[in-house]
């Protein structure tokens, strides 16, 4: 499958930490989320999370993959689905994937708001969780990812190649902070959250528009 004309990245989060992500004007990266604590519910898994924090970035050897905002280039992300499953013993977060909201935002026009604010970025070709992942920084290299396995919706199972289960993880990575004036699109699964998500906007100064999106969920 060829690079798509305008790559969209995905970062799911519960919808009580939107009004915090509102008020600061940013997504922030795990690193200062664990120095803030900002209200809301948290739904990764610790561990991991402590990792990333230890892990490195080949592109910017100075930077950790905790000290970037994650994001994804598909909804319905593996890490929803551990959500939906709610059985993974690593996993506090026992909510299920019905509060979980998609945020949508351009690649291009990240990237572009990175190297105005001189920002770093990466893409990752596999989850950057993981002990070993290789990264990029040049949009160039987009084809580089495994589309293929980015798009798919099935990644498991005996006739499913391993390697597509890595692909469909990869990562776009921003230093420290994501700006909420870059989301376009909320993603939500059921009428509830699209409420939660409606109210939660309230009078705020940029209002992406909020849908209804059922495949984007399991």
């Amino acid at each position: 499958m060829a690079v798509p004309l305008q790559p969209k990245i995905y970062h799911i989060v519960h919808v009580d930490r939107l009004p915090s992500i509102i008020a600061d004007g940013c997504l922030w990266c795990d690193a200062e989320i664990i120095r803030r604590l900002p209200p809301g519910t948290t739904v990764g898994m610790n561990h991991i999370k402590q990792r990333r924090l230890q892990l490195s970035l080949t592109s910017h050897p100075h930077l950790h993959v905790g000290d970037c905002v994650p994001f994804y280039f598909c909804p319905r992300s593996i890490m929803l689905y551990l959500i939906y499953q709610g059985n993974h013993p690593d996993l506090t977060y026992t909510g299920g994937q019905g509060p979980i909201i998609h945020l949508e935002a351009d690649l291009r026009r990240s990237v572009a708001w990175a190297q105005q604010y001189q920002r770093s970025w990466a893409f990752t070709l596999s989850n950057a969780g993981a002990y070993y992942f290789e990264d990029r920084c040049d949009l160039a290299r987009l084809d580089e990812i495994d589309w293929n396995a980015v798009q798919s919706n099935q990644w498991g199972g005996r006739v499913v190649s391993p390697s597509a289960k890595e692909g469909k993880q990869a990562e776009f990575l921003l230093e420290l902070s994501f700006p909420w004036e870059l989301i376009d699109r909320i993603g939500v699964c059921s009428r509830a959250t699209y409420h939660a998500a409606v109210n939660a906007l309230g009078k705020s100064g940029h209002n992406p528009r909020i849908e209804i999106k059922t495949d984007w969920y399991y």
